[in-house]
């Protein structure tokens, strides 16, 4: 008998499955790889908990693996707070989602731990805000963020209201591999326990995010800035039109067709603002309106996309690279005229541009950077409190944060934020789109790239594993014509110099290796913590050429596509 079917078996004879369950496992024993897919391996926590397809196994998200992470983060979360713990719960629009929300719940009531769970969707930086405003000690959003519509996901929070980090992550999937068999988990639910949230945490959170405002002003006479919104079916809704309508924003278009939560997400091959695909029913809806600017966000809300009209008049997506240094210059400037004390930070990811970092020294600030992952910015935050002040951040996949009362990626603060700057620059006579030509005058034109490869099933794994191996032990000499000059191994935790010479770095072990070459290219790759995905993140830049950006930006994409046939992808 192989490990999947012993698995199978062991939940077959369990007494809490119930019969449905039993038939999907009984159908999956009749064949073998569909069953080694589902049962071999055990979902774990990625960059801050559980994220799979749905379906039945211990390899996919259902109502038995959700609950046995819940009975481990409940052992965990009563031996780190032996007396009053609380938690709270959100989930998204994906289908499953509400069901599993209600599952967690009754795990955490039945272990005795008070719950604050969502009446409804909500935004998963709601959550992070309900945690720390409600002074639980952990929280869970249900939730696979953009992927596609067969995945859900389950987020784990720690009481600062970031996403779990170490030792927490490891301790809690202890925790849960230390439960042997689906009766060591108790389903027996406290409704007494359970208390229902909504309007109040709505309010708290909006009133929190029209503190974050810097440009009351600019707002005011240019209220009409026509914007279109698209919460591709997801959160969003629930929360963005009515922040922008509330900071005085009176121009708010929505996309109707994709305004009803639906988990099956009808109007898009994938709910990700990354995508074009996703962004064209506002795209669509911009043009007919002559809009000023577009917004979408992903399912759960903590990304957030947008488009404007660039210098031929059309609209173009930025990439979250552009938006993200055009939120920090916009922050960095706003902060210095009402006066920088110094001990104020930007954070960014290692795979974000560099951008960043070169607005922020021209305002004297530090700009810190972290592994990829939110949760690791958070954990961050939470180590310089009371020390240094966070002004704000991001990533490059879309994801930013403003101030530090919410303590994971915020698109509803951030679409706010995007339409302020919108407003701040029209004030000035200029467009977005303008006022990031500006920026690329003088700090330099960064473009950047991102490739991922999909490597699916256990076969896939294997492959990246392999890849990530010869990466690592042949690596290139030079790259697009330029030396490699530094390696950065941060599963080693090193740097190795061209010259080899070697120096330690102060990260957490992560499996992600960069080159860096004599004229500025740098490339990272990376296996994706929640994807069946090999990532590879080119950035490279230039002065840009005679005031175009398109021809600067085709010289720089020529580069990338030299890059990409060096490293045979």
């Amino acid at each position: 008998m192989t490990r999947a079917e012993e698995k199978a078996k062991q939940w077959l004879s369990a007494a809490e499955m119930d019969q449905e369950s039993k038939d999907q496992i009984k159908e999956l024993l009749g064949n073998g790889e569909d069953l080694e897919e589902a049962f071999l391996n055990d979902l774990e926590f990625g960059t801050g908990g559980l994220r799979g397809i749905m379906g039945i196994g211990t390899n996919r998200m259902n109502k038995y693996t959700v609950a046995m992470a819940t009975q481990g983060f409940s052992n965990y979360l009563k031996n780190q707070f032996p007396t009053g713990v609380s938690v709270a719960i959100a989930h998204d629009s994906r289908n499953n989602s509400r069901f599993f929300a209600e599952t967690t719940a009754n795990v955490f009531s039945a272990n005795g731990i008070k719950v604050f769970l969502f009446e409804e969707l909500r935004p998963t930086p709601e959550l992070s805000f309900a945690i720390r405003h409600l002074g639980c000690q952990g929280g869970v959003v249900l939730t696979a963020s953009h992927n596609p519509k067969e995945y859900n996901g389950y987020k784990a929070y720690w009481s600062d209201g970031g996403q779990l980090v170490p030792p927490h992550d490891k301790n809690v999937i202890d925790e849960v591999k230390k439960i042997n068999s689906l009766e060591e988990i108790n389903f027996k639910a406290d409704h007494s326990l359970i208390q229902s949230i909504g309007s109040e945490i709505d309010d708290a959170y909006l009133q929190m995010i029209k503190g974050l405002s810097l440009s009351p002003e600019d707002i005011k006479k240019n209220s009409d800035l026509k914007i279109v919104f698209s919460s591709i079916h997801g959160t969003g809704i629930t929360m963005v039109p009515r922040a922008l309508t509330e900071l005085g924003f009176k121009n708010v278009h929505t996309v109707k067709e994709q305004e009803q939560p639906d988990g099956n997400f009808p109007t898009v091959i994938y709910p990700n603002p990354e995508e074009t695909e996703a962004m064209s029913l506002a795209l669509k809806e911009a043009e007919k309106i002559d809009a000023d600017m577009v917004m979408a966000t992903d399912p759960d809300a903590d990304r957030v996309g947008i488009a404007l009209k660039n210098s031929k008049g059309e609209f173009q997506l930025l990439n979250g690279n552009q938006t993200g240094s055009l939120l920090v210059y916009y922050l960095l400037k706003k902060w210095s005229e009402k006066g920088l004390r110094g001990n104020e930070y930007i954070g960014k990811t290692i795979v974000t541009t560099e951008l960043i970092r070169d607005i922020a020294t021209s305002f004297n600030t530090n700009c810190y950077d972290t592994l990829t992952g939110f949760k690791w910015i958070a954990d961050m935050i939470r180590k310089k409190e009371g020390k240094e002040v966070f002004i704000g951040g991001g990533e490059e996949s879309y994801g930013y944060m403003i101030g530090e009362a919410v303590r994971d990626k915020d698109a509803v603060a951030s679409s706010v934020m995007i339409a302020e700057m919108t407003a701040w620059a029209k004030g000035k006579g200029k467009s977005l789109f303008d006022l990031l030509i500006d920026i690329y005058k003088q700090y330099g034109f960064y473009y950047e790239e991102l490739k991922s490869i999909t490597k699916k099933g256990l076969k896939g794994a294997d492959e990246i594993k392999k890849m990530m191996e010869d990466f690592r032990n042949s690596p290139p000499k030079t790259l697009a014509g330029s030396e490699v000059v530094e390696i950065v191994d941060y599963a080693e935790g090193q740097k190795k110099y061209a010259d080899g010479k070697k120096e330690s770095i102060n990260f957490p072990k992560s499996n992600v290796l960069q080159y860096l070459t004599a004229d500025g290219t740098k490339v990272s790759i990376r296996p994706s913590g929640t994807e069946p995905k090999i990532k590879f993140y080119f950035s490279v830049m230039s002065d840009i050429e005679s005031d175009d950006y398109f021809e600067t930006e085709n010289k720089l994409k020529q580069k990338v596509h030299k890059l990409l046939n060096d490293m045979n992808l």
